[in-house]
């Protein structure tokens, strides 16, 4: 298959997009004719280290170009690994980051981009960065070093300009955006992710069918970004039915992987999203894993927005759109759905079910005396605010007991 090269939204010039050759083809090829860069820092996933042979390929391609090196980084993105490998890329002089690996490198990456342009060395520097403190600088200047992303996970953040990282001393998770840049290029190549545990394939999956979920369920959506998510769903659901029927199909990852960049699409239009990505994000500093946080949360906040009466006809246009995909269908008649008495969140707890991913908090030991903390830190978060059945301490936590 030849390149397929350009910009990965048909309106920006960035990020761009690769996909149809080897990753570590990509890489070399993008480092010299697009980024001209000669002292790359690259960040590595530990597994795909300790497991895969991936890795030493792309330092072998890359050569005497690879400047620095990090090998892993854990979960939600903490400040204290995000501060190291700013002052290992600051003593390198990089002029071009390159990660390989899922989510949690991906913000980590941008936000390292972002410090470095900032002269950031310190906790206390990089909360001066944070859109919503109370510390927060004047002057801030963007991005400035180019970041190259070879996702292994269906996540999407890899195109976003927007990214989030987890406070070591609070617990609490942050965003960082305004001046921070989405990364230059992303680099899709399905067979990196055959290498992916089944489970972070899955629900990262569903992290990026809940991106099109919850814009078609925005109040303040618009036509654009609906059509960005009615597309990024006809591709998501069914390859990622069929990645789990046969995790060596190919075509059926590649269609994961463009599904998600359509749900980023829709995700960075400005759509507003919900409460399943707002309360999804303190459940992660508790110890439920990126996606995981969708496929727990999504019917949940689902059914609660339609009790409400929020939302009811643009859930019921995505309930139409899901019984016309053969593969869904499929599904929901394995669950005994009926098409007329089924609502969203029934549907969705279907095909999260089907995939063999968690519903609950019980599943990551959460229990109901944590969910008060985990309330109180969500309504600090912006798309918790702007859920669209509007929502206080106590409607956080109708929600969190849904999942109990």
């Amino acid at each position: 298959m030849p390149e397929s090269f350009g910009p990965a939204f048909a309106d920006r010039e960035r990020p761009l997009l690769s996909y149809g050759i080897r990753f570590s083809e990509s890489v070399l090829k993008h480092a010299d004719a697009t980024f001209h860069a000669s002292r790359i820092y690259v960040i590595f996933s530990g597994s795909l280290v300790r497991n895969t042979e991936y890795p030493d390929e792309l330092k072998e391609t890359l050569g005497n170009k690879i400047a620095g090196v990090r090998v892993g980084m854990k979960s939600h993105s903490l400040w204290s690994e995000i501060l190291q490998v700013v002052a290992d890329a600051k003593k390198c002089d990089a002029d071009l980051i390159v990660t390989l690996g899922a989510g949690s490198l991906t913000d980590a990456a941008k936000i390292v981009s972002f410090a470095l342009a900032n002269d950031v060395s310190t906790p206390e520097n990089l909360d001066t960065l944070c859109p919503t403190s109370p510390r927060r600088r004047d002057e801030i200047k963007p991005s400035k070093v180019p970041v190259i992303c070879i996702p292994t996970s269906l996540s999407g953040g890899e195109y976003s300009a927007f990214a989030g990282a987890t406070n070591d001393e609070t617990g609490q998770k942050h965003s960082f955006s305004g001046a921070l840049l989405a990364p230059a290029l992303v680099i899709l190549d399905p067979e990196l992710t055959t290498t992916t545990p089944e489970r972070v394939w899955l629900s990262t999956g569903i992290k990026a069918v809940d991106h099109c979920v919850e814009t078609l369920c925005s109040l303040q959506s618009n036509d654009v970004a609906d059509e960005d998510a009615r597309r990024g769903l006809a591709k998501l659901i069914p390859g990622l039915i069929k990645s789990k029927q046969n995790p060596k199909d190919l075509e059926a990852r590649l269609e994961c992987q463009l599904g998600a960049r359509d749900a980023m699409s829709a995700a960075t239009r400005g759509v507003p999203l919900g409460a399943s990505h707002g309360i999804g994000h303190q459940l992660g500093p508790a110890g439920v894993g990126h996606g995981e946080t969708s496929c727990i949360l999504n019917p949940a906040v689902c059914k609660y927005n339609y009790k409400k009466g929020a939302n009811i006809e643009r859930q019921n246009a995505i309930v139409r759109t899901l019984w016309e995909d053969p593969k869904a269908e499929e599904i929901f008649s394995q669950a005994h759905l009926e098409r007329e008495a089924a609502d969203l969140g029934d549907l969705m707890d279907a095909v999260i079910r089907s995939l063999g991913l968690p519903r609950t908090l019980e599943e990551f030991g959460i229990g109901e005396n944590k969910l008060d903390g985990i309330a109180e830190h969500s309504l600090k978060d912006r798309w918790v605010q702007t859920n669209p059945a509007p929502l206080d301490k106590e409607g956080v936590l109708e929600i969190l007991k849904m999942v109990l």
